[in-house]
């Protein structure tokens, strides 16, 4: 698998010089792997090519505000041709929401991912599901390139790994993660800094959605489901926007027998969001892929159409075939 890895690395690299217009695009409701590796791979590639742009696919959560250059994630701007367009932790091509039909009009594809269910939708496809994040592949990525790794790029990466591997406590943390994270505190971020704004930093409005939310909690069997709901009328009564979920899943997942967190968050009436994650021996990508979703093993999500009591039950129905 390394082989075939570092092979397509070479390609990918090729292509870039090659490349004149490139495209790096972000995916609808980013989180910090993919905040981290736009703007990582960005930063890399601008030393050595003029024209780089980021492309914005969904606003960007205010936790990830604090780094460096992310002004320069803009909305698509049609100044010409796509001479590559290089989608990052993004599993299959809705993922890319308006930014999508763009695919037609690149001339190169580069899809860089680690998700196991991701449909291999690039010319050139670095998907690892062995690697903890995205942001490990493109650290890789920089160091093949010969492009020196600087407090910028460190900071985007770490920021990506960090956000990926809950603060490098999840399974998916290995032993190669923490050498890569060494060298990123060795060359000089500040990591007090970067983990203040992503864990420490939490505003008035996401406080008061976090209480409203543990008041819909629910336990199912025998205590090893935790099930917490958002609706619309709860984010505007805390004055809340949906990114302001982020962290309660992983909350409930810690109550001591639970096994699956599961939030239902009601984006419309009949368009459910569904993210799950478990603890220790059931895969939770497997249950989100009977509703055309998937993930990783302990970190999973899906989207059901249809209202919030159907969906919950819908879910629910699915789990009990498990436990």
């Amino acid at each position: 698998m390394m082989n075939n890895i570092e092979s397509l690395f070479d390609i990918a690299i090729e292509k870039i010089k090659e490349s004149e217009r490139i495209y790096i695009v972000s995916h609808v409701q980013p989180d910090g792997d993919n905040i981290g590796s736009i703007l990582a791979l960005w930063i890399a590639i601008k030393k050595i090519k003029d024209k780089v742009f980021i492309l914005k696919t969904d606003d960007i959560p205010s936790d990830f505000l604090f780094l460096p250059n992310v002004n320069e994630i803009k909305e698509f701007n049609d100044e010409g041709k796509i001479d590559m367009f290089i989608a990052l932790d993004t599993s299959d091509e809705n993922r890319l929401g308006k930014n999508k039909e763009l695919l037609n009009k690149a001339k190169t594809i580069i899809n860089i991912d680690h998700h196991i269910s991701n449909t291999n939708f690039g010319h050139i496809n670095i998907v690892d599901s062995n690697a903890a994040a995205t942001g490990e592949l493109v650290y890789n990525l920089i160091k093949k390139m010969n492009i020196p790794m600087d407090k910028d790029i460190a900071s985007c990466i770490y920021t990506a790994i960090s956000s990926d591997t809950g603060s490098f406590m999840y399974d998916n943390t290995s032993a190669e993660t923490h050498r890569i994270i060494a060298e990123l505190i060795d060359i000089g971020i500040d990591k007090s800094n970067i983990n203040i704004n992503l864990y420490q930093n939490k505003s008035l409005e996401r406080t008061m959605l976090f209480i409203k939310s543990l008041e819909t909690l629910r336990l199912y069997f025998n205590n090893n489901v935790a099930l917490i709901k958002v609706t619309q009328d709860m984010l505007n009564k805390a004055n809340a926007k949906m990114e302001d979920t982020e962290g309660i899943v992983s909350f409930i997942r810690e109550i001591a027998p639970v096994e699956v967190g599961i939030i239902l968050k009601e984006f419309k009436e009949n368009e459910i969001k569904v993210s799950m994650r478990s603890k220790r021996f059931i895969d939770v990508s497997a249950i989100c892929a009977s509703f055309n979703g998937g993930g990783h093993i302990r970190a999973a999500g899906c989207t059901i159409n249809s209202p919030m009591d159907i969906a919950e039950k819908l879910i629910l129905d699915e789990l009990k075939k498990v436990f």
